[in-house]
């Protein structure tokens, strides 16, 4: 998402000056590339060979507190403070909590509410600055709150169950909030850089892939040797992190903001998010994706459980428990090379009818491991969970990423960031639901800390529940992830604007897309950008 000006910012002469002196020093380098620069939309041809001469080009065009911003969030931050998270929680609520495995689940569910209304965030760092900025404060206030709940978990010996996990909910809000600013600071320098779009998001993904798997490296070794609340309480260091970022990035300041025309500007954004959402070619994919994710029901902390168990199950150590995750995040990274390389020009509907049907199926390797039947086979069940997990994270990706270039082409022009957001909440209510069902199905089967006699009965009602989506995939496009599904009037600039901006109040847009104007005062290209991206 990228943030609206208000009209006096386009008024303050030095906001002026700084952006017309930021638009010639854009020109200057268009007029001298610098060697290994990109030519005609082509990437970088060094960037595949030389990551550092990337990272500082990177750094260059686009100031290198914002690729700190990055690596930070989704490097150290989601992908190894989140892994690390995974393992420390899950030993958390299971040896210190001494939690029942279906109410694990169900908090699992829990800590995250504030991923769902990801939209609030974004739509607070686009239309309500702090102290004059739009993005620092909000880094501030989400290293602040990962501090406070970390530490809390950390230092309270005999914590309660709610506030132990009122302390993790909050620390999942702050998580949520930088990831909600991050996306905004790089949805901004895609429109102000839009050549260098692409690198962006693999500075995104290359991020997180490299930290979860470190993350998951080290996790088991370090519950081992702190236990899991020592092990929270060295995730406050991301936070101290992400804070920093808040106090270094690089930032427009805009004086003399019109704080009283907030309310009317959400009004107008939820209006226009409302009528997209009762277009058909925008809900009924909608409601594919919440009811794909929705019924493959999550019952990790069972199988998580059963994994430590000493009678019942193999009883992994934490150190394998964590090596085994980190084998799922290379597999899951293999994923998105599989997909990127071979899979993203198949149909929408051909796709997503294979990930479906191959995820169900792959999910009988926990009932062939929960059965014993690996250890007849001659697999011992270190070797085939590191198979399990691998190939369940690689199936994984098959069907989240073109779930995920669905969305993308559902966002109308304007408000594409914040229709985003919102359609990734719409998944994490599905998560949500996943999550607590399974929960409520552990629950139901009596899946204990000690008892596992029905877990295999969960384990295939939720591979039989993955393939029932299959039915309502007539409500999926048909045609391939290159084509428009929107339609053409939903489309169209000149449309959109009206529909956005009753008069010139409202030439600060949703999308803050005015930004790109340097002067402040010509939004109407600033769709017409976007519109060419599209």
């Amino acid at each position: 998402m990228v943030a609206p000006l208000s009209s006096q910012v386009s008024e303050d002469t030095e906001v002026m000056e700084e952006n017309i002196e930021l638009a010639g020093d854009q020109m200057k380098r268009k007029e001298a590339p610098e060697e290994g620069s990109r030519d005609s939309g082509e990437g970088y041809r060094f960037s595949n060979w030389s990551p550092l001469r990337w990272f500082r080009m990177l750094s260059e065009e686009m100031h290198w507190s914002f690729v700190l911003g990055v690596i930070t969030v989704y490097g150290i931050s989601q992908g190894m403070g989140g892994s690390i998270s995974r393992v420390a929680t899950d030993y958390y609520w299971k040896d210190f909590q001494m939690v029942q495995p279906s109410a694990a689940q169900v908090y699992q569910g829990i800590t995250s509410i504030p991923w769902i209304i990801k939209p609030l965030w974004g739509l607070l760092t686009d239309v309500l600055p702090m102290a004059g900025y739009r993005r620092r404060p909000y880094f501030i206030l989400s290293g602040l709150l990962g501090i406070l709940s970390m530490l809390t978990l950390s230092l309270h010996s005999k914590l309660h169950v709610i506030f132990a996990l009122l302390a993790m909910t909050t620390g999942s809000a702050g998580v949520a909030i930088a990831d909600v600013t991050v996306d905004a600071c790089v949805a901004q320098n895609s429109i102000n850089h839009p050549s260098l779009a692409a690198d962006m998001q693999s500075l995104c993904g290359l991020s997180s892939s490299i930290g979860r798997l470190l993350g998951f490296s080290i996790s088991g070794l370090l519950v081992h040797a702190i236990g899991s609340q020592g092990v929270l309480g060295l995730l406050s260091i991301p936070s101290v992190l992400v804070l920093s970022v808040g106090i270094m990035l690089k930032e427009m300041h805009i004086p003399n903001f019109a704080y009283r025309e907030v309310f009317q500007t959400l009004q107008q954004a939820i209006r226009t998010m409302r009528t997209t959402l009762q277009c058909p070619y925008v809900w009924r994919p909608c409601v594919y994706m919440y009811t794909s994710l929705a019924l493959s029901l999550n019952i990790e902390e069972g199988m998580f459980y059963w994994y430590t168990d000493k009678k019942s199950g193999p009883s992994f150590s934490q150190e394998t428990i964590g090596f085994i995750f980190s084998i799922g995040s290379v597999g899951s990274l293999l994923g998105v090379l599989l997909y990127q390389n071979i899979l993203k020009d198949y149909p929408f509907c051909g796709l997503l009818f294979w990930s479906q049907l191959i995820s169900g199926i792959a999910g009988m390797l926990d009932l062939v491991m929960v059965l014993r039947l690996n250890l007849k086979c001659g697999l011992p069940d270190y070797f085939f969970a590191v198979i399990d997990e691998s190939v369940s994270r690689m199936v994984g990706q098959f069907k989240w990423m073109p779930l995920l270039v669905l969305s993308s082409k559902l966002c109308p022009p304007g408000i594409e960031g914040t229709f985003f957001a919102l359609l990734m909440s719409i998944d994490n209510v599905g998560l949500l639901t996943s999550s607590w069902a399974g929960g409520l199905l552990l629950h139901v089967l009596k899946v204990s800390r000690t008892e596992f006699s029905n877990l295999w009965a969960a384990i295939l009602i939720r591979n039989i529940m993955r393939i029932v989506p299959l039915v309502l995939l007539f409500l999926v496009p048909k045609s391939d992830q290159n084509s428009t599904l929107l339609p053409a009037d939903m489309l169209d600039g000149d449309d959109n604007m009206e529909v956005l901006q009753e008069d010139d109040d409202y030439i600060q847009d949703i999308e803050l897309v005015s930004l790109v104007n340097k002067t402040g005062h010509q939004s109407g290209r600033s769709y017409a950008k976007i519109q060419e991206q599209l």
